[in-house]
């Protein structure tokens, strides 16, 4: 099945947030978030004609750009290479009408949230964008209550490291 590329680029459009997040999770580098961000978004092109519907689009979204990232960051820690740059033209995932300027507290988050594994890291990462935990279960493919206890440890984490900076 083909994908249509007017529909592709409206669901990029619509659900670029969710995109970027993942990409600034998952790289502090922004040549590699580049590289990240074109990685997601080929997966997505070539999964979407697989996307049956069963799911939330959100949700399936995530599941493609949390693998990639997953993916993505093992092959990096594996080995340094060098990665060709992107055309900033490709797609900007930041907001186009103003620059995403964060303040310290939130840098500080993200800085916390870099340094966690990557099962906690898409728990944060899913947890601070308002999913339900059931949501967040079915995409990481773990239990309600799993998904509960992790939060709540990275919560406590979470206000030591703020107490220590």
């Amino acid at each position: 099945m083909e994908v249509d590329k007017e529909r592709f680029i409206s669901i990029i459009k619509e659900n670029q947030r969710l995109i970027y997040k993942v990409c600034y999770t998952y790289c502090k580098d922004s040549e590699l978030r580049k590289d990240l961000e074109q990685e997601i978004l080929e997966q997505l092109w070539k999964s979407l004609p697989r996307y049956d519907g069963r799911t939330k689009l959100s949700t399936w979204m995530y599941q493609v750009a949390l693998n990639t990232a997953f993916l993505f960051y093992r092959n990096e820690s594996k080995h340094s290479t060098n990665r060709a740059t992107i055309d900033d033209s490709v797609l900007t995932i930041a907001d186009s009408s103003k620059s995403i300027e964060m303040e310290e507290n939130v840098a500080m988050l993200y800085s916390f949230i870099h340094n966690l594994d990557e099962l906690d890291k898409a728990l944060m990462l899913l947890y601070l964008d308002k999913n339900k935990y059931r949501d967040i279960a079915e995409i990481l493919g773990i239990s309600e209550t799993n998904v509960a206890t992790k939060i709540n440890r990275i919560k406590d984490r979470l206000k030591e490291y703020f107490k220590k900076h």
